[in-house]
């Protein structure tokens, strides 16, 4: 028997630096994902454009929303990947339970999550220095840390939410996926034609849950939003995760 006793925060800081080690690969797959984000980004997200006999205008729109996508993405398939099995054998290393596993899995997704969304809005920043240098164009900038650094730090952290949820998301899509492999094809057709039921019978319900999430203007309500739905899949995904053999 051992003299010392480890206590669950001191198993958790051991899991989740170890987990910090283990899937440090995720990050290079991350700057992979945003730079073919910045690849599909160069061309514009829209633009409009008039003329006359004398001169020619086009406007074109440079946003890195399609870096936000892939970054979701990763988010989603990041969290997929740490609820894997050989994730949790590797977990059997540590005098653990299912209990400091599953935080140590939400604080390094909280962190991926810091990590990704705030590289994604820089990437934005990018974006426009590519442009700039690579085409005759000519812009302005009316945002940014010095401009307007109130708007600039809500972007960052409204960002980081968005990447949360994703992330809370793909652990509990994981977390099924590993209780039975049915719901790898099971989940994805629910979701979808959930979806398209709805579009054909209530448009209405599809609009008001996207505005519920996506929609909210006050920044308090938002983040109240994103960290109660993240906290209830993360608190969902740890419960099922009990029911789980030791070694499956």
């Amino acid at each position: 028997m051992s003299l010392i006793e480890l206590s669950l925060s001191d198993v958790v800081k051991r899991q989740y630096h170890f987990k910090l080690r283990a899937f440090f690969g995720s990050f290079s797959s991350l700057a992979f994902m945003q730079l073919l984000g910045l690849v599909f980004s160069l061309g514009g997200s829209g633009g409009m454009g008039f003329s006359s006999e004398r001169y020619s205008i086009h406007i074109s729109y440079y946003s890195a929303e399609t870096v936000l996508v892939f970054t979701f993405l990763w988010a989603f398939l990041t969290a997929i990947l740490i609820t894997a099995k050989a994730a949790r054998y590797d977990d059997f290393s540590f005098v653990s339970n299912r209990v400091s596993s599953n935080i140590a899995n939400a604080l390094f997704l909280v962190s991926t999550s810091m990590i990704g969304g705030t590289s994604a809005i820089l990437s934005g920043y990018l974006l426009r220095v590519i442009t700039y240098f690579t085409s005759d164009v000519q812009y302005g900038v009316n945002s940014g840390l010095l401009v307007a650094p109130k708007e600039f730090f809500l972007g960052i952290f409204a960002t980081i939410l968005y990447v949360l949820l994703f992330s809370s998301f793909g652990y509990m899509f994981g977390t099924l996926v590993q209780i039975n492999k049915i719901f790898i094809v099971l989940l994805p057709c629910l979701i979808i034609g959930s979806f398209i039921f709805l579009g054909i019978t209530n448009e209405g319900m599809v609009k008001v849950v996207f505005d519920f999430i996506f929609r909210e203007s006050i920044f308090l309500l938002f983040l109240i939003k994103v960290v109660g739905i993240s906290g209830l899949l993360f608190a969902g995904a740890a419960s099922l995760s009990n029911r789980m053999e030791v070694r499956k």
